[in-house]
Parts: C-alpha cells; sequence; structure tokens
C-alpha cells in the first residue's frame, strides 16, 4: 500500500479473472485468506471476499436469470444485466468496504463483459467499455490479474453440465480467452498471469502481482 492509501486508510480493489474453468475462484479465496492474515497483523479492517455477478439481493437475482436461467439472452441483453448487477454491487458493497479500510477481492469484473458479451459476443469492444465505465466506473479496482489456462484444459477442470454460458463450448470459450488477451493488452489496469500449475504456484504468481501494484 502506497502513502497515500495508508494516509487515507482506504482498501484495495483487487479482480480475479479468466475463462470458465481458470481456478478463478480458489484462487480469489486464497488472496483473501492472505489479505486476511496480513490485515490481522497490521490492525486493520479485515478483505471483503465478493462474486460478480452476485453479493447482493439484486446481484443474485440477476445471476440466477443470466446463468441459471431459461431465458434467450442476446450479448447486448447480457451486457445491460450485468452492468446492473455491477453498479450495485459497486455500490451497496464494494464502496462501503474500501472507504472502512477493507481490501476488497471481487471474482470477476468489467474484462468479463468484454471477453464474454463484446469479444465472444461480436459486440463493439469500445462501445462496451464506454457503456461500462459510464454507468459502473466507480469505484474501479486498482489490479484485475487474469489467470491464463489453456480453454480445453480448462474445460477439463469443470465439473457437472455447467451454467448457461459454460455450455456455449469449446469454440466460444477461446473467444472469451482472446478478449481476456485483448483486455490485457488494452487496459493498464489488467494483467495477466499463467494460470498453469498447482493452486500453490498460481497462488504465488497471483500475490506477486498484487504486491508488485502496491
Amino acid at each position: 500500500m502506497d502513502g497515500a492509501q495508508q494516509g487515507t486508510g482506504r482498501g484495495r480493489f483487487l479482480v480475479l479473472e479468466g475463462i470458465d474453468g481458470c481456478g478463478k475462484s480458489t484462487q480469489a479465496q486464497r488472496l483473501f485468506e492472505t489479505l486476511e492474515e496480513r490485515a490481522a497483523a497490521a490492525g486493520r479492517p479485515g478483505p471483503v471476499h465478493l462474486r460478480e455477478p452476485g453479493s447482493t439481493a439484486l446481484g443474485e437475482r440477476l445471476r440466477e436469470l443470466l446463468l441459471d436461467g431459461e431465458a434467450e439472452i442476446g450479448a447486448a441483453g447480457e451486457v445491460l444485466l450485468f452492468a446492473a448487477a455491477r453498479r450495485q454491487l459497486l455500490s451497496e458493497r464494494v464502496a462501503p468496504a474500501l472507504t472502512e479500510g477493507r481490501d476488497v477481492v471481487c471474482e470477476r469484473f468489467h474484462p468479463s463483459t468484454l471477453a464474454y458479451q463484446a469479444h465472444a459476443g461480436e459486440l463493439e469492444f469500445d462501445a462496451v467499455l464506454a457503456l461500462l465505465m459510464e454507468w459502473a466506473g466507480e469505484p474501479m479496482p486498482e489490479l484485475c490479474v487474469v489467470l491464463e489456462v489453456d480453454p480445453e484444459h480448462a474445460a477439463g477442470r469443470r465439473v457437472g453440465e455447467g451454467d448457461r454460458i459454460e455450455a456455449r463450448g469449446l469454440e466460444y470459450q477461446e473467444r472469451v480467452g482472446e478478449g481476456f488477451r485483448r483486455c490485457i493488452e488494452q487496459l493498464d489496469w489488467v494483467v495477466g498471469v499463467s494460470g498453469e500449475g498447482d493452486v500453490d504456484e498460481v497462488a504465488a504468481r497471483v500475490l506477486e502481482e498484487v504486491d508488485r501494484d502496491a
């Protein structure tokens, strides 16, 4: 944490991203636990672990509609629903936690919408980014770490039938992976690390990026 952050006591907003099956939830939990230990040792408020869409009453209802529902929703409609869930999450959970000096670890944010709905869904990337920044752009993450995993390998990690987006198949996930690489290349707050290897190896890579950005 830099001097300005120490002075205000403001928390850090950190995001874990990647294609389905990349290990994002596992690594978000590992990062949360590390930050929790550090906060306790420093006598600071503990971190918050959130998922997106979700972690609010509205977000959970929209999550059910977007991921588990049977409704036919086009890519543009998905963008707007994800943006609504994200706006509520930022206002209700993220901003208050940061003000309290709590770090926030969130699973998914703008890069998911850009990778899944804009790139893989063949929408205009810059237009989707502009919409997200206008309606769900504050507070913004200090850092987003994308776990880069071969889509075929990631597919082998998943169990069950998956949600309505996971069910779109390997070719779709490959396009999503391309979308995440585009985010890494174009957005200065997004970095990629290899998600291959055991959990401890990946956790070390994630933490290295988190500490480098501090």
